[in-house]
C-alpha cells in the first residue's frame, strides 16, 4: 500500500470514529476514559498537535468543535450528565494506579 493510499483509508477510518461517537451521545467521556483510557477530549488534543505538527494553529476549542461536531460548551449541555459515584471512583482509581 502506498503512504496516500493509507493515510486516505487512516482518515476514512477516522471519520467514521467521529460519526460513531457522534451517534452514540449517550456514551460519556467518562465511559471511554473507563474502558479505553480516551475520550473526545483525548481525540480534540490529538488533532490538534496533528495540525500544529504541520504548522497549521488550531487552538483547543476549535479542535474540539471538529471532534464534538458542534461547541464543546453546547455538547456539554445538550448531551453531557453527570458522572455517577461509581464512574468516578473508577476513574480516579485508574489514574491513580493506571498499570
Amino acid at each position: 500500500m502506498d503512504d496516500q493510499t493509507q493515510v486516505e483509508i487512516e482518515a476514512q477510518a477516522f471519520r467514521r470514529l467521529l460519526a460513531h461517537l457522534d451517534e452514540h451521545k449517550a456514551v460519556q467521556n467518562i465511559d471511554l476514559m473507563n474502558l479505553a483510557g480516551f475520550c473526545r477530549n483525548c481525540l480534540s488534543k490529538w488533532y490538534r498537535t496533528a495540525a500544529e505538527d504541520k504548522g497549521i494553529a488550531l487552538d483547543y476549542e476549535a479542535a474540539r468543535a471538529r471532534i464534538y461536531g458542534m461547541p464543546y460548551a453546547d455538547w456539554k449541555a445538550l448531551y453531557q450528565t453527570p458522572a455517577s459515584a461509581e464512574q468516578s471512583a473508577e476513574f480516579v482509581a485508574k489514574i491513580s494506579d493506571p498499570t
